[in-house]
């Protein structure tokens, strides 16, 4: 068998073709993997719920023939419920809620082969930037324990890059896969809205912010993994325009000469750290060097305040309808000991905007959606940093207790340019090409015109090809 740590950081598809060559069979991957998280795990806390049992049962079992038969994969502690298993959304409320049935996107993971070992650490309901729930406890970056490794999908982000898996489940409504993916060093692409199903439960969250994907090691395993989830499920209220063809026959193919738009500049006027202009210089560079055509320019963003007002209030009438929606699932009364002082000051917030005021939001924010959709009529890519600032210290968005909306405060600060996407509906993704002195992954930020994940897929295969950044390990990987 080949060696375990060079099969730990093997992608999907790689491991799935020993699998095919029967070279390796789904129980080695499998234990393999569960011997790596079970290793790294006391150390990094990206899982929360091991599901080794019913992985080793399907890994001896006759698996579906997929693009990533006998593969491991872990699933994000928040949506994508697995029938039987708890998920708890990182909230005390939801620690012993099973769900009754796999959702879609499960039913479709399990068909393309995969083999799922667990679920991965979230901050409560997946409302921050940062993985520190107070039921489980904080997530570590691996590049660095001390620092977050962002958040919502920062568990998944964490497995992945510390090679305890290829590729994890993750979802995104104001940054959650590209967030974590630049803390981490991973790649994260945000789909097109309903690009993913989010049934049977809903068919949209959020008036259309999140959708669902995952973070994976390489281009190649996020292209073909989005090959085999996505496509609207009966009943949807609206999908994405239709692929031309598999994703996965982008990769490598010439992305042509892009019209680039840059900018340093966050839309809301937050400082950018220098570290994360510098990464987002270099990539404007490395892509003029492949042959792109740059301008430096920014959407229009004229009223970003009252876009920020309305963001803000269809995000706590997200969470004020989850917690309503979770106290109708369980028979439980939601109270504020039984939430961490954030989630709570924003369950409040979001409870008392009226009917009203939620659609009214949702009008500035479609308007907003056009403008910017206008903006890509002359221009096929977007590139700006990831986030404001390197990977933060653990700690950096605890909010005193006088003021439980500090942390969403800050949130917004180290979250300037991703929430953009989640409104327009637009495909993104954050892509691993800088490290700084430090050694802490800084990720570059790409947004392409709704509905064109080709066009990113192509241009991430690009950049991986001419700056590979799959084998890079983080220290807690040679522990």
């Amino acid at each position: 068998m080949i060696d375990a740590d060079e099969l730990a950081f093997l992608d999907g598809i790689a491991q799935a073709e020993l699998v095919r060559r029967r070279e390796v069979t789904p129980l080695e991957l499998v234990d393999a993997a569960i011997r790596r998280v079970e290793r790294l795990n006391p150390v990094l806390n990206a899982v929360v719920t091991p599901m080794y049992e019913q992985a080793r049962a399907a890994a001896s079992s006759k698996l579906p023939r997929g693009p990533f038969t006998g593969v491991p994969f872990l699933l994000k502690d928040l949506l994508a419920p697995y029938r039987g298993v708890r998920m708890t959304l990182g909230s005390a409320f939801l620690s012993d809620f099973v769900p009754p049935h796999d959702s879609e996107l499960v039913m479709r993971l399990k068909r393309a082969g995969l083999i799922i070992l667990g679920r991965t650490n979230t901050p409560e309901l997946g409302l921050l930037p940062t993985t520190e729930p107070k039921l489980f406890g904080a997530c570590h970056n691996p590049w660095d324990l001390t620092r977050t490794p962002g958040g919502s999908s920062g568990g998944s982000a964490a497995a992945v890059a510390s090679g305890m898996v290829p590729m994890a489940h993750g979802n995104d409504g104001g940054g959650s896969i590209r967030i974590p993916a630049s803390c981490c060093g991973v790649f994260g692409l945000k789909p097109t809205r309903a690009r993913n199903p989010l049934g049977p439960d809903f068919g949209e969250i959020m008036g259309g912010l999140v959708v669902e994907h995952a973070l994976t090691r390489t281009v190649r395993d996020s292209a073909a993994l989005l090959d085999v989830t996505s496509g609207a499920s009966p009943g949807d209220p609206y999908w994405a325009p239709p692929k031309k063809r598999p994703f996965i026959k982008e990769v490598g193919a010439p992305p042509g000469r892009l019209r680039i738009a840059f900018t340093v500049q966050a839309p809301t006027g937050v400082p950018v750290h220098p570290d994360c202009a510098l990464a987002a210089r270099d990539a404007a560079q490395l892509c003029v060097d492949l042959g792109h055509e740059l301008t430096e320019v920014s959407p229009v963003t004229d009223g970003i305040e009252l876009v920020n007002r309305a963001f803000m209030t269809v995000w706590a009438a997200g969470c004020a309808s989850t917690i309503d929606a979770a106290a109708l699932a369980t028979g439980k009364k939601p109270t504020p000991e039984q939430f961490e002082p954030a989630t709570w000051a924003i369950y409040e917030m979001g409870s008392r905007r009226t009917a009203s005021e939620y659609l009214i939001a949702v009008t500035v924010l479609q308007r907003f959606s056009r403008d910017v959709a206008r903006f890509f009529a002359d221009y096929d890519i977007w590139l700006t940093p990831t986030l404001s600032q390197p990977p933060l210290p653990l700690g950096s968005f605890d909010p005193p207790p006088e003021d439980p909306l500090y942390a969403q405060r800050r949130a917004a600060e180290f979250v300037p340019f991703t929430p953009v996407c989640n409104i327009t509906g637009q495909p993104a993704m954050s892509v691993p090409l800088f490290w700084n002195s430090n050694g802490l992954p800084i990720g570059v930020h790409f947004v392409g015109r709704f509905g064109d994940e080709a066009t990113l897929f192509r241009l991430a295969a690009q950049l991986e090809e001419a700056r590979p950044w799959a084998t890079r390990k983080p220290p807690v990987a040679a522990s």
